[in-house]
């Protein structure tokens, strides 16, 4: 029989161990580096080469100290079923504070001076060991989750395009540890739909016997908010067991997912709906997209003159094509992209989205599309301050006049500079998703907005150019 505790105890336990092997190699490496590797030439030792062993009895004491800042930050959680990247900011963060913590103590420790260049090798080797080992263990994980192993009996409560996507996701996830045994609703899902394929357990009604019979372990909740007085009764009728409900928020129907009282003039007011970047925020974000587009267009320089060229000599017309887009505040302005469909492709149809294997695209088009090369001249719209390298993916005129009355809450995603990347892109959501899905994570986005959530999708962007996913 699958014991999933059995993986809630020996995840963690690998966890712990990869990061202490991790910090102690670190200590150990960074040493080398610093008195025996030929980088040590570079640098001369005026006092003497330390004992080794100084370095050692050091680790000693730093590593449950940096254990201790990892489980204070929930790093060794039951289920890392999360990226990586996710992970390594956490570690970056983390190193840092456990750095300072050993260069205060290394300032109150007489008896021993200890090497300010090794401490630098230290935060670097610290930070690339610990997350080099997370990463095997994650994916050992994921290995595990894949050969049935350790995976949480899971149920979806709901029927809607909610609970459809929801498990969808998980059917094709595997590595996410959960296996869905079906799902209960007042109607059974249609046809065609991802739910139809799998089994239907009943009605809402029936759900809390299920879940104390089965000894279900996670539900997932998918629910309006008009079903939400029956939420109330599966949940109520669960009380003492160990169960955990994770429910879906339905994101158009909330102004916002931060939701927080101020006071003014004595009065408590509930803000829910605020700037979503202040003055500081827009500059630091304006600072990294201009230097990191700058960089970006530096490097590829040569790419793109050699696509520029090529694209003019294999078809018909200029190697470059500008199409009106809105952006911030629902201004227009000219977006840049190298040219991979006929020049008369929309002649007869007027505007229209852009489908997988469309036969309008050139040859060299569908190659352009595929590496996602075609974005490429957007860095110039980002130097110039239209666009930003992370944000909502900018429509044309046509389709915001049209989606502003179809899509609840579509203008929000007007609050921020257009992206070439977004985060509804790297969850898949990429030219003829649902408008509806796409929107949600983008008010998601905007509403979470941070540095590190921008570092975070620009890496799994570049995962996904590499693998060419979702591209057309």
């Amino acid at each position: 029989m699958n014991h999933p505790q059995q993986n809630d105890f020996l995840i963690p336990f690998l966890t712990v161990l990869s990061d202490i092997i991790a910090i102690e190699a670190a200590f150990l490496l960074s040493y080398w580096i610093r008195f025996y590797s030929p980088l040590a030439d570079l640098i001369a030792v005026t006092q003497g080469y330390p004992p080794l062993g100084a370095y050692i009895y050091g680790s000693l004491v730093v590593i449950p100290i940096w254990l201790f800042l990892f489980n204070r930050r929930r790093l060794y959680s039951t289920r890392r079923t999360v990226a990586i990247s996710d992970e390594f900011f956490a570690i970056v963060r983390v190193v840092t504070i456990g750095m300072l913590v050993v260069m205060s103590a290394a300032f109150f420790y007489r008896a021993f001076s200890y090497s300010r260049i090794v401490f630098a090798f230290l935060w670097i080797a610290s930070i690339i060991l610990l997350a080099l080992g997370r990463f095997i263990v994650l994916e050992y994980e994921k290995h595990r989750y894949r050969r049935g192993l350790g995976l949480r009996r899971a149920i979806i409560i709901g029927n809607n395009d909610t609970a459809n996507r929801t498990y969808e996701n998980f059917l094709h996830r595997h590595e996410l540890g959960y296996e869905i045994l079906g799902y209960f609703a007042d109607s059974e899902s249609s046809a065609r739909t991802p739910l139809s394929s799998t089994a239907y357990l009943g009605a809402l009604g029936e759900a809390s016997s299920y879940i104390k019979r089965e000894r279900i372990e996670h539900v997932l909740i998918a629910l309006t908010y008009k079903e939400h007085p029956q939420l109330y009764e599966i949940a109520e009728a669960c009380e003492g067991l160990n169960v955990e409900f994770m429910m879906v928020p339905d994101l158009l129907e909330l102004m916002t997912s931060r939701v927080r009282i101020q006071e003014l003039a004595g009065i408590p007011f509930l803000k829910i709906k605020e700037i979503p970047l202040t003055t500081w925020n827009r500059i630091t974000k304006r600072t990294f997209d201009f230097t990191v587009s700058l960089i970006l267009l530096l490097i590829a320089s040569p790419l793109l003159l050699l696509t520029s060229l090529v694209t003019k000599l294999s078809s018909r017309g200029p190697a470059f094509y500008v199409q009106d887009r809105v952006g911030l505040d629902g201004r227009v302005f000219r977006l840049l992209k190298f040219r991979t469909m006929r020049t008369d492709a929309e002649a007869e149809t007027g505007p229209v989205w852009a489908r997988k294997n469309d036969p309008r695209a050139t040859p060299l088009g569908r190659i352009l599309r595929r590496l996602s090369i075609d974005e490429l001249p957007q860095l110039l719209n980002v130097l110039k301050g239209e666009m930003s390298l992370v944000g909502p993916r900018p429509e044309r005129p046509a389709f915001v006049e049209q989606f502003k009355s179809e899509i609840p809450k579509y203008l929000e995603r007007h609050r921020v500079k257009a992206g070439v990347t977004g985060w509804a892109q790297v969850n898949g959501l990429r030219q003829n998703a649902p408008i509806a899905e796409r929107t949600k994570y983008d008010i998601y986005y905007i509403e979470n907005w941070s540095l590190v959530f921008d570092l975070k999708i620009l890496l799994q962007t570049v995962k996904a150019v590499l693998l060419g996913k979702d591209a057309y």
